[in-house]
């Protein structure tokens, strides 16, 4: 498989919004990873149909013109579907939710984002031949939550997550292969 041929899959919804990165931070790892020669896919839950599609707008924004067509949008995919895309994906990038657990059964690498929810507890277990690099926050007093409700109200276990740490983490895993 050639560089061009590396399909980058961006998770960018999950159905609890305490799970949720910031769109813009999603738009700045996708608009990273398509400035070299790969595809980065970005799928959503059906009811984020359109946070998916800012994120692929901002990111073809910010790339240049050669570079933007780089950046795919998938339309709605079922879970069989996702889980296809995923076996010839190069690598997942997404939140605690369940197409990370998806992506899990398959033999792709995987950056896992953890806001609320600890990786030691909620990361997927994989053989170590297969990387998982999981970003959270670290040490925050309020972390683990119950996810009801955001007692310091600004989400820092996900808004202090920078897109810097997601890419680094992304190319170790892309490296890795």
């Amino acid at each position: 498989m050639t560089d061009a041929d590396a399909l980058v899959v961006i998770h960018v919804s999950a159905g609890n919004p305490f799970r949720r990165w910031p769109l813009d931070r999603f738009v700045a790892v996708a608009a990273s990873l398509a400035r070299e020669p790969r595809r980065v896919v970005i799928t959503s839950g059906p009811s984020e149909r359109q946070a998916a599609e800012r994120v692929v707008a901002g990111a073809r924004a910010a790339l240049p013109a050669g570079a933007a067509s780089r950046v795919l949008s998938c339309g709605d995919f079922s879970l069989a579907e996702l889980r296809a895309l995923l076996d010839r994906a190069t690598l997942y990038i997404g939140g605690d939710s369940g197409p990370l657990h998806i992506a899990s059964t398959t033999g792709v690498p995987i950056v896992g984002l953890y806001g609320p929810t600890l990786p030691a507890r909620s990361a997927p277990w994989r053989t170590p031949a297969i990387p998982v690099h999981s970003v959270d926050a670290g040490s925050l007093p309020c972390r683990p939550c119950d996810q009801r409700v955001c007692a310091p109200g600004d989400f820092r276990c996900l808004t202090s997550i920078p897109p810097e740490r997601v890419v680094e983490a992304a190319l170790r895993c892309v490296d890795h292969v």
